[in-house]
């Protein structure tokens, strides 16, 4: 209400009262956040008697007056429980300082009779209450999100949910553990990897890698593939360790091995490769158990192309044969470290000596680890000496049986047939020492020998079972290659349904020729085999692009994921320094620039368990120089199986270091000249040069690739467009006759060039 106030002089404002406005001009409600509000806590109270009498302020008789303001004594922020007492018609009310509601009903007991609102019968002094249990809202909220994590489905959100989850356990684990063990965090994996399998591999959503790339200044997809460099820091940035694998490794990881029941292993023939110099009765040796075995079995030739072969003896007995010596499949199995030979047969002449070849067979052999017997042959011409061939054997710490040592010889002529029975014997006691054994029952898997492409029948493998048993129409695959079973043939070219382990067949139905040396193994749909095969196939052609790169010192890395780049280890031990400096610096000078020797350490000593340690960690070999390892150093050695050569010749030591490089290089590549041909008359048309031409020697074919030479200089390398004899085009023009002649997209050709023809052929490259 305003009222006019007439004053008798004027004065200055009078203050009549003041309004204390809010400071915040926003007068909208506040929600109270979790911290400000007043955890909820039950106390557990002592019940009293049925009507409440036991204290006057506390007693609720006759209903007709509110109870006894027994919460007057709570303090701020305490909420009380929906306790019921007897009587009261009215709700308790509060104490002054709560300022929250009381909900409390009827008198100040606990219990009593029922009130007006609460008609359950009062409680007694004696009922039982369980106490309850504080409740923190944290705690809710973490219990919500790891049940809804676990409950998550399979897609988007709930993916990136169920990861995290697993993260949290792993983290949870790795806290309540210590630290995790070095091997649990390495992953072994091809260099192509996808992101999508490296996440499962590493147990964490695709989104989280995807992030970690851009982070990295990489823009990845979920299919798109990973090199070799990219995998290893974004691995790194999840705390786990890489190791690069090959395509063969990665199958097999992929591959759940299968624990053999000890009752389903049945004892299998053994694997007897025959090596030995070209001239030392090799091929006799062979040819002899070959006839031996046509004349005891059934009537037919044994094919001469297959790699290998099966012998049944006079007592019911089988040896398979692999004829390997100089085959490109045995240095491919010994490069990836397949021991496909159970039994190495080194075939010495004795009227000659241990020839360079033969110390070849011996390094891959016992590179292989694989026992070696022994053959002394031709023991049976004059000027032989068996005990020289042991002597030589023994210069290279070899002893055989007979002087001493653990391998067994026999001394044999191929030609005769002599011995030949006790040969077959001690290969079959080697067996029994070695107990072989695999299992029929389950899948076939085995070695590629070699492969082939057949006119008439399409693509041909040899392949050697060694384990499980093969069957027609069994989907296999090898590397890239799949097919099935249409046919499978013995060594006597005779056809067969199953093959048992151990037992060597030539098949059809492949849809490509694999590599000599490839493992294989069988699948139980085609869509699983095509799917495998096309995924090798997809990262080798990857591998192959990308390896098409100058090396360079940031390549060296890469280069060695892929294979293209080797390295040999070296740990040298010897007597004196100047026998070990000198045995270094031969064995650095052997590198190239494929395979690389890289002396790791050297020192003078006897070699010791240290020396194995170091091998073992840097995946090398030993060499000792007229010394030994210790009891404790050979012990170790043996149980990793760590390979330590011993020599007393610089010679043989730097000789075998040279054969197993050599057999680890890829082969050269020569150009082998078929004809030349000199130009003598010269025709020009519209579209084409024409060559009146005569062959000075040789034979020149119309899809050879040829070479125009001009004063001695090459001026041109490529194909013959067209090749006549007279009018009539044809595909080939021997010496001595004339010819037509024109080359392909080139025209500046004069009379008294020489074309040359050539093709270029594979040949085994030396150090």
């Amino acid at each position: 209400m305003i009222e006019n106030i007439q004053a008798d002089k004027i004065t200055g404002l009078k203050i009549l009262g003041k309004i204390n406005l809010p400071v915040d001009s926003d007068t909208r409600p506040k929600k109270e956040t979790n911290d400000e509000k007043r955890k909820r806590k039950r106390i557990p109270m002592e019940r009293k008697g049925g009507t409440g009498n036991n204290n006057p302020s506390q007693t609720g008789q006759g209903g007709q007056r509110p109870g006894g303001n027994n919460n007057q004594q709570q303090s701020q922020g305490q909420n009380n429980t929906q306790n019921r007492g007897g009587g009261g018609q009215q709700p308790n009310r509060g104490g002054p300082n709560t300022g929250y509601n009381n909900n409390n009903r009827g008198g100040g007991s606990n219990t009593g009779g029922g009130g007006r609102f609460d008609r359950r019968p009062g409680g007694t002094a004696n009922t039982p209450r369980r106490e309850d249990k504080v409740i923190d809202a944290k705690e809710i909220q973490e219990k919500l999100k790891e049940t809804q994590a676990k409950l998550a489905g399979s897609g988007g959100r709930g993916k990136s949910l169920k990861a995290k989850y697993r993260k949290a356990k792993r983290e949870e684990m790795a806290e309540q553990s210590g630290s995790a063990t070095g091997q649990d965090n390495k992953l072994q994996v091809t260099e192509f990897i996808s992101v999508s399998e490296l996440a499962g591999l590493m147990d964490v959503s695709f989104a989280d890698i995807i992030s970690k790339c851009m982070g990295l200044g990489i823009m990845v997809s979920i299919n798109q593939r990973l090199e070799a460099d990219v995998i290893e820091l974004v691995v790194s940035e999840f705390g786990f360790e890489v190791e690069f694998i090959g395509v063969d490794d990665a199958a097999e990881l992929e591959a759940e091995e299968e624990i053999d029941n000890e009752e389903d292993l049945m004892p299998r023939a053994p694997i007897v490769t025959i090596m030995g110099h070209v001239d030392h009765g090799k091929t006799s040796l062979l040819d002899y158990i070959r006839n031996t075995n046509v004349i005891a079995g059934e009537a037919g030739g044994i094919t001469q192309h297959i790699g290998a072969y099966e012998v049944t003896l006079k007592d019911g007995r089988a040896i398979t044969f692999l004829d390997t010596p100089g085959h490109e499949a045995f240095t491919a199995m010994r490069a990836r470290g397949a021991k496909v030979t159970d039994i190495a047969v080194i075939v010495v002449a004795a009227d000659d000596a241990v020839m360079p070849q033969t110390k070849e067979a011996i390094s891959h052999a016992q590179a292989a680890n694989v026992p070696m017997i022994f053959a002394i042959n031709k023991v049976d011409r004059d000027g032989a000496n068996p005990e020289k061939i042991k002597e030589q054997l023994a210069g290279m710490n070899i002893l055989v049986e007979s002087w001493g040592g653990k391998f067994q010889s026999q001394e044999i002529s191929a030609k005769q047939g002599l011995n030949i029975d006790l040969l077959l014997e001690k290969i079959l006691l080697e067996t029994d020492i070695l107990e072989l054994k695999a299992n029929p029952k389950k899948q076939a898997n085995g070695t590629i020998i070699e492969a082939s492409l057949d006119k008439g029948r399409g693509y041909v493998a040899t392949i050697l079972v060694q384990n499980g048993t093969l069957r027609q129409g069994d989907m296999i695959v090898s590397g890239q290659n799949f097919g099935k079973v249409k046919a499978m043939y013995n060594e006597r070219n005779q056809r067969v349904e199953e093959a048992p382990p151990s037992t060597p067949v030539l098949i059809l139905g492949l849809n490509g020729a694999p590599q000599a040396g490839e493992t294989f193994k069988v699948f139980e749909d085609e869509a699983e085999a095509r799917e495998n095969a096309y995924k090798r196939g997809q990262i080798l052609r990857e591998q192959g692009m990308r390896a098409k790169k100058h090396i360079t010192l940031d390549e060296i890395g890469r280069r060695l994921a892929l294979g293209n780049f080797k390295e040999l280890n070296v740990i040298i031990k010897g007597d004196v320094d100047g026998s070990v400096e000198a045995l270094s610096d031969s064995l650095q000078k052997l590198s190239t620039e494929e395979i690389v020797v890289k002396v790791i350490h050297k020192a003078v000593g006897a070699i010791t368990e240290s020396d194995v340690t170091l091998a073992n960690a840097s995946d090398a070999i030993i060499i000792g120089f007229n010394v030994r390892p210790s009891m404790q150093a050979a012990r170790l050695a043996e149980q990793e199986a760590i390979q330590i050569k011993m020599y007393s010749i610089i010679y043989n030591a730097i000789e075998e270091i040279r054969s197993a490089m050599e057999g680890m290089l890829e082969p050269g590549v020569e150009d082998k000249v078929l004809a030349n041909v000199e130009i003598r008359e010269m025709y020009k048309f519209d579209k084409a040069t024409v060559a009146g031409c005569f062959v000075l020697d040789g034979k020149i074919s119309r899809n050879n690739r040829i070479r125009l030479v001009r004063d001695g200089i090459v001026i041109f390398t490529g194909e013959l467009g067209s090749l006549k004899r007279f009018r009539d085009d044809v595909k080939e023009v021997t010496s001595s006759m004339e010819c037509g002649l024109s080359i392909r997209n080139y025209s500046d050709i004069r009379v008294g060039d020489i074309v040359e023809a050539f093709e270029e052929v594979e040949v085994k490259r030396t150090l």
